[in-house]
């Protein structure tokens, strides 16, 4: 694919002073080194385009960094958002790219965020995702259980009540690490199983909802309770990285609540047991069981502050990323993304977990993602402060969903 022609002069013979400078700002830590060496091959394809990447993440406050970042005018070329939230918040900041060969690409539905009402698509998503209890199968099968028999919340309690009191012989300090110090494992991955039924697992309908009404409360609340009770503890003093790298991957607990985005962490750290040894089973839920949540997790959005050029660029890009062979080949292989987009051969997802969440896609036994339609601030200021506050002893349940319905009914009036 030919990539900026004409930009900057006659290809490798570009002057420095036409070299084109595209930054990047994204939220996903994971795959940051793949996606910078993915950057480094476009580069030397394309003499006269320098790609600077910045990824934010893993417990630190993206969101706020990047508004950081558009207050003081170091505006990055292509940024991260992770919805309809989000993209409120900058859809005066970005550029359509429904001609982008990524756009024509996009399978059905991961659009419908990022379309507004005139037919733009003003994001490019980045990959699917799902989540849910991911395990380790040695512990599992030491303590004699079968995790694809878990379906029911009976089922997972009975299992981790097991695991809890065989701990010395199985080598683990806990059943789970509940990440207590990011809000978002629980108001939005968590809370998002018990609230996409609501919305008929819309993520506009979420976000053009006048209320939430926490019609699975009691389910919410003991799921939270089970993780936190045989946690690592104190709950709220452990962050991402320590659930994923320092307890998971180094088997010393059972479960953790996470996606499939976990996986190069967990390589880089035990690539046999990454292999060989993880799985994932949904969060039970009543009248869902055996459903996994998958979703978009963010989308591309291009800057439109910035020159022609500079946008076009842009967007060859990621249409680049997207549709070289090159690129498909580090989006499957080394970012471990399971794509959001056709062209791709699926039998190709080569980790488990992404395995899982794609085999959940095909059979369509999934939770839609409505988190990314909550209101603007809901879940940053209000919904995820009082969830730890609840769990520090200092907010009954009743009072977390009190203030949280009325703080949401106020940022929609």
């Amino acid at each position: 694919m030919l990539v900026l022609a004409g930009c900057g002069g006659s290809g490798g013979e570009s002057k420095s002073s036409d070299q084109i400078t595209i930054d990047i700002m994204q939220v996903k830590v994971e795959f940051n080194s793949q996606f910078k060496e993915l950057a480094k091959i476009y580069e030397k394809e394309n003499p006269g385009v320098k790609i600077n990447i910045t990824s934010v993440g893993g417990g630190t406050d993206y969101l706020s960094q990047l508004k950081t970042k558009f207050a003081s005018g170091d505006e990055p070329t292509i940024f991260s958002l992770s919805g309809p939230v989000e993209v409120e918040q900058f859809k005066d900041k970005i550029v359509d790219l429904s001609e982008t060969k990524a756009a024509e690409l996009a399978l059905e539905g991961t659009l419908d965020a990022v379309t507004t009402e005139d037919g733009q698509v003003i994001g490019l998503p980045y990959n699917l995702e799902g989540y849910g209890l991911i395990y380790n199968k040695n512990v599992f099968e030491k303590a004699g259980i079968n995790a694809e028999e878990i379906l029911t919340y009976e089922d997972l309690e009975k299992a981790v009540k097991t695991l809890n009191s065989k701990k010395e012989e199985l080598g683990i300090e806990a059943v789970f690490a509940l990440p207590g110090k990011e809000k978002w494992v629980m108001s939005n991955h968590l809370a998002n199983v018990y609230l996409a039924p609501e919305f008929n697992h819309s993520v506009l309908e979420a976000w053009n909802s006048p209320t939430v009404a926490f019609e699975k409360s009691d389910e919410f609340k003991r799921m939270l309770d089970l993780q936190a009770k045989y946690s690592i503890q104190p709950v709220l003093n452990l962050d991402y990285s320590q659930q994923v790298e320092q307890y998971f991957s180094l088997e010393s607990v059972a479960m953790i609540q996470q996606g499939n985005w976990v996986y190069p962490s967990i390589y880089q750290m035990d690539s046999d047991f990454a292999e060989n040894s993880i799985g994932m089973i949904p969060i039970p839920a009543e009248g869902l069981e055996g459903h996994l949540p998958v979703g978009v997790p963010n989308y591309w959005a291009v800057n439109s502050n910035k020159d022609e050029k500079t946008i076009q660029a842009a967007k060859d890009f990621l249409d680049w990323m997207y549709t070289s062979e090159t690129g498909k080949d580090y989006v499957l292989n080394e970012f471990k993304f399971i794509p959001a987009y056709g062209g791709y051969d699926a039998d190709q997802i080569s980790d488990p977990l992404s395995k899982t969440v794609y085999e959940y896609s095909e059979a369509g036994k999934t939770i839609g993602w409505v988190f990314s339609g909550y209101p603007v601030s809901w879940e940053p200021d209000t919904f995820g402060p009082n969830i730890q506050k609840y769990l520090d002893g200092k907010m009954s349940w009743d009072e977390l969903i009190e203030d949280s319905i009325v703080s949401w009914e106020k940022l929609k009036k």
